[in-house]
């Protein structure tokens, strides 16, 4: 990066010289860009439709559409509507000539245009924009000058400029890009819009053709990355994507809340946000699973599991099939019945299509009966015979209808008939874990748990095809199980998906061990792994704390690396048992002495009595996922819901009690690597007990 000239400030009150002062001139293009939002939005608003519209279903879609355009053309009040510009050595793409104009772009959340029609600000996903992200000295893309805007609120205050075609510039960091990166977290997550990198733009307008992976180190931005990415393509493929769908999968919804504007502020409304647990809600959840089970039930081989289960009641039929049609009778053998059965059963197509087909493949053998007699049936004859009682109740005794739910409680239920749809699959060890320890009465009376639910939906697919998306975004995605996976990969089996995680960071039973292992499941095995270890967010002496844990947690990974560099980040506390409670509270006071948002977090046994602590000395604090304000700045966070959250200061409770909360100690220490690396601008870290010998060398 070419060395920037010093931002420029300028206080509101001093007077303005018209043609020198550049920060006014700025300021009054941004008013006139905001002026001309309100006239675009006005005009959209001001469209009459009464007439335009031959029924009121379409008047109805078309108000819908409206409506939603009004929407995205909203002024965001505190939100910049441009951040920076690139002056062009000539226009782009065209060749170079003496005396050509150089041209100016605004780069910003969306496109303006005046009343002519010009752009005044140029959505920061065209391509004329791109370079905005990654010109560079060395690369300057046919850019002269790359300005970048600071902000108070909404309010320009500040510009900084780097000449990339001068040679006399040197390379230096940029120092508004800084201060908006290091800006206080205080509400729900932002956009990095005006802040993405070059290796981060890369990932983000990739095609939407394929699908990619992106292994993230704690702060390097893959999440901001996945939601971009789909900004991008809703940009760059609208009409695909708005006839297909896009999703974006969180691991719980304290997380989908904290990132739920993200995608408003870009100006895309329409994109659905869900857990996993909420794609496979066909039955209710009310029980859990131990840790055994869980992973038996999340593993790969149950589908071939549910697979035999669903077609269990599959059976070659020992009659013939007798169809009356008016004075004739027309007889199909059952050896030419089991043909046409075995045929359908070996092409493995889902179990409903078949058991459509069949009624129709037994109809044509009987037209071709009916054809070598000297008949002349058509299609309506053909339709009529599938339809005869006949014929129907031959499709009932060899392929009859299945119920997902009812085949899934019977293979948890009935030691012998998952027996016999897990012989060679599943040990007898194995298939005890998965039984129920009380068979349920009936659907309702299950007690289903979060992995049952997965099973169900599997089971659903197995019987009639899940309609799929055209992109999917799936954050931390490495703490899925393979049948999790599937259940996903379902979602996008004709479209593409961004896959987000950190192996470092897994914290389930079933916990991804490789992406490739993890693709696989996903139905992608062929999607690109991009890995990014430059950090943005955590300082780095606190990345570098956490990082000890890595040759135990993932021993494959690089530890990442930071940008930033934050004198005092990191403090390290120990103190007496009976001390425990006031020392986490006393960090919390001074944390929240300072600018921020303050994040406390804790094992989930210990949450109850820091609450009450904090009670105790007036401190009131939110739960994971309320919005934090400049009165609530505070929260307390569970362990086990600290992923994918931030926090500009962290106070970690008792490392060694986050560690022991979980099943085993290398869970445990991933848990405790991912509450470590919450932190924007400081961790303080306050013990008791020994530090866990991984963190303490």
């Amino acid at each position: 990066m070419s060395s920037p000239a010093p931002p420029h400030d300028q206080p509101h009150d001093q007077p303005y010289d018209q043609p020198r002062d550049p920060l006014r001139r700025e300021r009054d293009h941004l008013a006139a860009s905001r002026a001309a939002l309100r006239a675009m939005r006005q005009d959209v608003e001001a469209l009459d439709i009464s007439d335009v519209t031959g029924n009121w279903v379409n008047a109805k879609i078309l108000t819908g559409e409206i409506e939603t355009r009004i929407r995205a053309l909203a002024d965001l009040a505190g939100t910049p509507l441009f951040f920076g510009r690139l002056d062009y050595l000539h226009a782009p793409g065209a060749e170079p000539t003496e005396g050509a104009a150089a041209e100016s772009f605004y780069i910003g959340r969306r496109h303006v245009h005046d009343a002519d029609g010009d752009p005044m600000v140029v959505d920061w996903r065209a391509p004329v924009s791109q370079p905005f992200y990654r010109a560079s000295r060395s690369e300057p893309m046919e850019v002269a000058l790359r300005r970048r805007f600071g902000y108070t609120g909404g309010e320009l205050t500040a510009y900084e400029d780097e000449h990339l075609s001068d040679p006399a510039e040197s390379d230096s960091s940029s120092r508004l890009l800084q201060a908006e990166i290091e800006r206080p977290r205080v509400g729900p997550m932002r956009d990095i819009v005006a802040t993405i990198q070059p290796e981060q733009d890369e990932i983000v307008r990739a095609g939407v053709g394929g699908t990619v992976c992106v292994q993230g180190a704690p702060g390097t931005g893959k999440t901001a990355v996945g939601l971009h990415r789909v900004a991008y393509l809703l940009y760059a493929h609208r009409e695909r994507l708005a006839r297909t769908g896009t999703l974006v999968i969180g691991p719980n919804r304290s997380f989908l809340r904290y990132i739920e504007q993200v995608l408003p502020a870009l100006g895309e409304l329409q994109v659905r946000q869900s857990t996993v647990d909420d794609l496979v809600a066909h039955v209710e959840v009310r029980g859990t699973d131990s840790a055994t089970s869980a992973r038996v039930k999340g593993d790969a081989r149950m589908a071939e599991v549910l697979r035999r289960a669903v077609r269990s009641g599959i059976r070659m039929p020992t009659e013939p099939v007798v169809v009356v049609r008016g004075s004739r009778r027309w007889r199909l053998p059952p050896y030419e019945l089991e043909e046409i059965v075995r045929e359908l059963a070996d092409r493995e197509i889902r179990y409903g299509a078949a058991r459509e087909a069949l009624p129709q493949r037994i109809a044509h053998a009987v037209l071709v009966q009916m054809e070598r007699a000297g008949e002349a049936p058509d299609d309506r004859v053909q339709d009529a015979v599938a339809r005869t009682p006949a014929v129907k109740a031959a499709v009932k005794a060899c392929w009859p209808p299945v119920d997902p739910a009812r085949t899934v409680l019977r293979l948890l239920s009935d030691p012998e008939f998952l027996a016999s749809c897990a012989d060679g699959l599943l040990t007898g060890e194995e298939q005890r874990a998965v039984l129920w320890a009380r068979p349920a009465r009936g659907l309702k009376a299950a007690r289903w748990s979060a992995a049952d639910a997965v099973l169900v939906d599997e089971a659903y697919d197995l019987v009639q095809r899940t309609s799929s998306l055209g992109h999917v975004v799936l954050d931390e995605a490495q703490d899925l199980s393979p049948m999790q996976y599937r259940a996903v990969g379902r979602r996008c089996s004709t479209g593409s998906a961004t896959v987000l995680g950190d192996l470092a960071q897994g914290t389930t039973p079933w916990a991804t061990s490789s992406w490739a292992e993890a693709l696989a499941h996903l139905g992608k095995p062929g999607a690109r792994v991009e890995e990014l270890t430059r950090g943005f967010r955590v300082p780095r002496e606190v990345i570098a704390y956490a990082s000890r844990l890595l040759p135990a947690i993932a021993p494959g990974l690089a530890p990442a690396t930071s940008v930033r560099e934050a004198a005092g980040a990191l403090s390290v506390r120990q103190v007496l048992a009976d001390a425990l409670d006031s020392a986490v509270v006393a960090a919390c006071r001074e944390s929240l002495a300072q600018e921020g948002s303050t994040g406390l977090i804790a094992a989930d046994p210990r949450v109850p009595e820091l609450a009450a602590a904090l009670a105790a000395a007036g401190l009131s604090c939110l739960s994971p996922g309320e919005e934090t304000s400049a009165t609530a700045r505070l929260t307390l966070v569970p362990a086990s819901l600290a992923k994918g959250l931030e926090y500009d200061y962290v106070v970690l409770d008792e490392p060694a009690a986050v560690v022991a909360a979980e099943p085993d100690t290398r869970t445990g220490l991933r848990r405790l690597y991912v509450a470590l690396t919450r932190a924007v601008s400081g961790l303080a870290v306050v013990h008791a007990q020994p530090l866990p010998a991984e963190l303490a060398r």
